[in-house]
């Protein structure tokens, strides 16, 4: 936003005096001075914005970021879980070191003669 100092003239004024016109010069050369300080403000307070605006950007990008993580994670988590249950009621059981059934082949079910014709 820049400003724009309005000229103010004053009728009937004049400058007539060394001091008068060394005074009016001063005041002009620190209005010059000021407006290019607010100047520069200005276009440090658009670029904070600027800063400020990409930042909340990339916060709302980081939350859709962990939402979506978290909600992998969810299934995730209830995959496991489902496996879990799964696997749970299933007996396994091994054999006993020095049992002698560990050295066997496992039973294969009945044997079924074979018929020669």
């Amino acid at each position: 936003m820049e400003t724009a100092w309005p000229e103010v003239k004053l009728r009937g004024w004049s400058c007539r005096s060394r001091a008068g016109k060394k005074r009016s010069s001063q005041l002009e050369k620190e209005v010059a001075t000021l407006s290019e300080k607010i100047h520069h403000l200005d276009d440090m307070l658009k670029s904070q914005q600027r800063k400020v605006r990409h930042m909340i950007e990339q916060l709302q990008n980081s939350k859709s970021v962990i939402q979506k993580k978290q909600a992998e994670l969810q299934e995730l988590q209830e995959l496991v879980s489902y496996l879990e249950d799964e696997i749970s009621p299933i007996p396994v059981s091994f054999p006993e070191p020095g049992d002698a059934r560990s050295h066997r082949a496992p039973d294969r079910g009945p044997a079924v003669e074979s018929s020669p014709f």
